[in-house]
């Protein structure tokens, strides 16, 4: 029961997160849309992207969308090993992005996943 209700609060923080960052339809870093939404979500919360980082930028989320799929379509309607795979899928593509930004950049970023981190632990607690 505890797994359900995870799932269900992991999910209204992912779409709340996802309206928050991209509006109605998705976009933002992380909340869904396409590739090249999620990049100028990234883009409008990232400051100082070049054109190379840009690039690297959309195949990582061109990726990260395939694998997403991927995974939604394998696992069917079982919605908790989805989120708990989706979790280190995203983990993964976090560290990739990481990699590519500079000091700056990367210390934004963080900061952005540890307050999505905080926003979760606070409705798990509610």
């Amino acid at each position: 029961m505890k797994k359900l209700i995870l799932v269900a609060i992991l999910a209204i923080g992912v779409s709340s997160v996802s309206l928050a960052q991209g509006g109605p339809g998705g976009g933002g870093m992380r909340g869904g849309g396409t590739p090249e939404q999620q990049l100028e979500g990234f883009k409008t919360r990232i400051s100082g992207i070049t054109a190379d980082q840009e690039a690297k930028l959309k195949v990582i989320y061109a990726a990260e969308s395939k694998s997403m799929d991927s995974l939604r379509t394998a696992l069917g309607g079982d919605r908790i090993s989805y989120f708990t795979k989706m979790q280190l899928l995203q983990d993964k593509y976090n560290v990739r992005i990481k990699a590519m930004l500079n000091a700056e950049q990367a210390k934004a970023y963080q900061k952005i996943l540890d307050e999505r981190a905080e926003r979760m632990k606070q409705m798990q607690q509610n």
